[in-house]
C-alpha cells in the first residue's frame, strides 16, 4: 500500500450539496482521509495510490460538485499591509 497525500484547490467554497458529497467519498476504497478547508478553499485528501491515481481522485472531486484549479492559477491570498511596507 501507498499512501498519497494531495492538496486540492477549489474555485469557490463547497455548496452544501457538495460539501454532503464530499464526506461520502470517504467510502470509496482507496481514500483513507477527507479534510475541507473552506478558508483556504482545499481539499487535502489521503489515498492509496495501488488503488487510485490523481486522476481519478480529481474525477471524484468533480462528480461531487467541486470545481478544481490549477495550483498556479489558485488565487493568492492578500498580503498584509505591514508585509507589504516592508519589501517595498
Amino acid at each position: 500500500m501507498t499512501q498519497l497525500d494531495a492538496t486540492y484547490h477549489l474555485a469557490a467554497p463547497p455548496r452544501e450539496a457538495s460539501a454532503l458529497a464530499l464526506n461520502s467519498l470517504r467510502e470509496v476504497y482507496g481514500i483513507r482521509r477527507v479534510d475541507l478547508n473552506e478558508r483556504e478553499r482545499t481539499v487535502h485528501i489521503e489515498y492509496d495510490a495501488t488503488r487510485l491515481t490523481d486522476q481519478i481522485v480529481r474525477q471524484l472531486l468533480r462528480r461531487a460538485g467541486l470545481e478544481l484549479v490549477d495550483p498556479a492559477n489558485a488565487p493568492v491570498p492578500d498580503e498584509p499591509e505591514s508585509v507589504a511596507q516592508t519589501t517595498a
